[in-house]
Formats: C-alpha cells, structure tokens, sequence
C-alpha cells in the first residue's frame, strides 16, 4: 500500500554509515545490513532512531535502465557530530534539495510495486523529473523488515521539469 507523495525540501543531512556496490542483479542489501546492524550501537551522535537506507546513483542511471549497472548503496544513520564515528564506519552528506516522499506498507522484498509506480507512473505524470541527488528509504519504529504491517518512506530526489541541471 502506499499514496501520493508529500513534497518537501529536505535539509542538508548528514548520515554516517557502511556502504557496498551493487546492482539490481546482484543485490547485496542484506549482506549490507548485517554488516551495519552490529555497530548501530556504537554511535554516540545519532540523531533520532531512524534507520537510511540509501542509494547514490551516478548521473544518467535511469536514462538507459540497465539492471547489471552498478550503484552504491548506504546502510545509515543521521549524525550530528562527523568528528566522532565509530572506526570503519563512513560519512555520506545528502544535499538540500526537493523531494517527493512516499510512504509505503507492506514487505520489503515487495517493494518494487512501488518503485514501479513512483518511476513509471507518478514522475512522467508530475510537475518533476528526478534529480542527480542520493534516493533513500527512512525506516522509522514501523519498519518490521519482511512483514506485511511495515511501514517506511521513500524518498526521491526531484526537481521542476525544464530547470537547467
């Protein structure tokens, strides 16, 4: 289940974290998490108890889709002080800029329906193309990982169709 999204400027956020390279193909998400989910603890700046899950996509990614083109994805969470981070564990800025935030219930691995909708439906039929700016979900006290009752919001980058990039 999900609904039209709600438009906003996000703030310059500031979100600490593992990443990996993957694809569509060869989707490392849950080898991502495993590795991150020990150290949430060891954080002592965390801002909130919201999870990011994020994707940095090159510029051009979904002009031609290719599912073997590889992106980089985040396992984070928001920090206020990047001085103190655990060892091993990276710092990712997410710009300010628009965004279009769709909430979403329902389990994960069935989330393309979403990510279906919000690409080939709801961004032709809008005011907004995508932006060059990192996507990510907020997995919040709803999100239950693989259960039908999860709730999480998905966040992409947009912008006013016609702006010079």
């Amino acid at each position: 289940m999900y609904s039209e999204p709600r438009i906003e400027t996000l703030k310059e956020k500031q979100l600490a974290g593992n990443k990996l390279r993957m694809s569509f193909v060869n989707n490392r998400t849950g080898e991502l998490w495993r590795g991150f989910m020990p150290l949430r603890n060891s954080f002592m700046n965390v801002v909130g108890n919201d999870l990011y899950s994020v994707e940095v996509y090159g510029a051009g990614f979904f002009l031609n889709f290719d599912p073997d083109k590889e992106f980089e994805k985040w396992a984070a969470v928001e920090v206020s002080d990047t001085q103190k981070l655990p060892p091993g564990i990276e710092l990712l800025t997410v710009p300010e800029g628009l965004y279009a935030a769709f909430f979403y219930k329902g389990r994960a691995n069935e989330g393309e329906v979403i990510y279906r909708y919000i690409h080939n439906q709801w961004l032709p039929a809008s005011d907004y193309e995508l932006d060059n700016r990192p996507h990510f979900a907020l997995m919040g006290a709803k999100y239950k990982n693989d259960d039908p009752e999860s709730e999480e919001e998905i966040w992409i980058p947009i912008r006013e169709k016609g702006l010079p990039h």
